[in-house]
């Protein structure tokens, strides 16, 4: 996307969008905090994004993302009941807060269960359908081995995560933003990726 406010792409909010690439860091919380989740930073090593897993909120299948005040910004609840034990899906809904309190449904991830499918399929469908219903985002690659990418349905590359350049450590990883996306709700995909692979955020 070119630099621009008329190329920027909202989907949790337009002030989580930036006109230039943004290279962030994400660093997992310790390891003695069952599910705590992880703290985003920018390049100036200020937090921009924490998660709050299931061990800090005491709910599984539920995750938070703060911005950098800790304000609550996206909450992220999995899907459950019978229908949704016999899909081949798990699914995934991200909801914002409005004034009155109540909650907005901003996106849907799917993904599906290893014992349905050939190769893992996890897409990310934007709602309200404001766009074209062909339009969604899919995860290319391997987050366990930092190597993936958030694309959209046209191949336009969004994120992509990847190894902090001299570590090897899983627990500290790089997040590159592409100019224009909503890195709060790219956040909040890692966050259902890391929790999907029993990582910092599931307990």
């Amino acid at each position: 996307m070119a630099e621009g406010s008329s190329n920027l792409m909202p989907i949790v909010s337009k002030i989580f969008c930036s006109p230039s690439l943004t290279t962030l860091v994400v660093r997992r919380r310790p390891h003695v905090i069952n599910g705590g989740g992880f703290v985003v930073s920018d390049c100036n090593q200020k937090v921009a994004f924490s998660v709050d897993g299931c061990g800090i909120l005491g709910t599984k299948g539920e995750l938070v993302v703060r911005d950098s005040d800790g304000s609550l910004i996206l909450l992220i609840h999995k899907k459950g009941g019978i229908i949704q034990a016999i899909s081949t899906c798990s699914q995934w809904n991200g909801y914002t807060m409005n004034y009155e309190g109540a909650k907005d449904k901003v996106f849907t991830l799917s993904d599906s269960k290893p014992l349905f499918a050939l190769r893992r399929s996890t897409k990310i469908y934007i709602e309200p359908k404001r766009m074209n219903k062909d339009y969604y985002f899919e995860v290319i690659g391997s987050f366990p081995q930092r190597n993936c990418s958030i694309v959209t349905s046209k191949g336009i590359v969004a994120a992509q995560v990847g190894f902090k350049e001299m570590n090897g450590s899983k627990d500290l990883y790089s997040l590159v933003v592409q100019p224009g996306f909503d890195q709060a709700f790219v956040v909040g995909v890692i966050a259902i990726l890391d929790y999907l692979n029993g990582e910092s955020t599931s307990c």
